[in-house]
């Protein structure tokens, strides 16, 4: 399982998978997210856009993303 910090509230699930470099362009996530390849919670996610917020996993290509907020110095 790897730590993702996301700075604010949520950060959107395309811009995840791009951050994290699962996805080189917004047009790969968008290929992931509606072939069914991308699970947020145990559940398969359908909105491209989906809001991921702190405590949320999401897992994609056989690794778990586990969200934390980014803490501010």
């Amino acid at each position: 399982m790897k730590i993702c910090k996301v700075a604010g509230d949520y950060i959107q699930l395309n811009q995840l998978l791009k951050l994290e470099n699962i996805v080189s362009t917004g047009g790969e996530a968008r290929q992931l997210i509606e072939h069914g390849m991308v699970r947020v919670n145990g559940e398969v996610a359908e909105a491209i856009r989906k809001k991921i917020r702190t405590g949320d996993k999401v897992e994609v290509s056989g690794e778990i993303l586990l969200i934390e907020t980014e803490m501010e110095s």
